[in-house]
């Protein structure tokens, strides 16, 4: 069931809600238009996470707008992906925001208590790829997940990751992170008994072509049960091993039939 939603229900369940001002949250109105965005009111009902604000190509006066009609209605954590330092800056002015330069995320509002139904392990080829990792980690952090990081523990020695192997095998999700040739998520999914979600990266020499090489490698995987998301798209990941890890069927729906 969408998370959001059984949050409300169960105030009204524990008497922390009346089932008036219930109906009114699901009333109101599902996006306001402020005239340069029609923000998204409605994304935490229908999806189970509430609308995430992409920095690149917006202005800080936009997006201070945007962040400000999410507050008047009601979201207690925002989340702002590919913003620049600069932006950032002018943001901190009108908002109380932690700022992770790495990553070019700004976070708005506390991070939630982790309520997935495992961990999700973020793992690296290299040092170069901790940005993308970042991105992806924060993400699912910002979403309710217990995140472990692996950095730097790619194929050119790989008794780096065989030395994890408890992280991995315990993880509910695996993101792996990799430039250059994206071997990587192809070991990662021969190992895990878990979704692995491969994100290359634009890190590596010519041939690489800026993360092309590694995103056809990964496309080739012969190990089972890998996915993957664009080049460099840290958030993407973060957000579908969100998604997996709240899949509640898995340790419990099917014992409440």
């Amino acid at each position: 069931m969408n998370s959001d939603i059984k949050k409300i229900l169960e105030h009204v369940r524990d008497g922390e809600l009346t089932v008036e001002e219930a109906l009114l949250t699901f009333k109101k109105q599902p996006f306001e238009d402020i005239g340069y965005a029609r923000v998204d009111m409605h994304r935490g009902i229908r999806q189970g996470a509430a609308e995430v604000i992409y920095g690149a190509g917006k202005t800080p006066e936009q997006m201070i707008g945007i962040v400000d009609t999410m507050k008047k209605n009601g979201q207690e954590t925002i989340l702002i992906t590919r913003l620049s330092p600069e932006s950032a800056r002018m943001m901190e002015r009108e908002h109380e925001m932690t700022y992770h330069e790495q990553a070019r995320i700004g976070i708005i509002g506390k991070m939630p208590e982790p309520d997935g139904i495992g961990k999700i392990v973020v793992a690296t080829g290299g040092t170069s790829d901790i940005p993308v990792a970042e991105e992806a980690a924060l993400t699912a952090q910002v979403h309710g997940n217990e995140v472990v990081r692996l950095y730097d523990v790619g194929v050119a020695g790989l008794h780096r990751l065989l030395a994890c192997m408890d992280d991995i095998m315990g993880a509910s999700v695996i993101i792996a992170i990799a430039g250059m040739e994206g071997a990587l998520a192809s070991v990662i999914g021969g190992l895990a008994d878990c979704p692995v979600i491969a994100v290359p990266t634009s890190v590596g020499y010519g041939a690489s072509f800026h993360g092309v090489s590694a995103l056809l490698s990964m496309l080739n995987s012969c190990a089972s049960g890998v996915s993957v998301v664009n080049i460099d798209n840290g958030y993407g990941a973060g957000y579908l091993a969100s998604r997996i890890n709240h899949m509640e069927a898995k340790n419990k729906g099917i014992n409440d039939r």
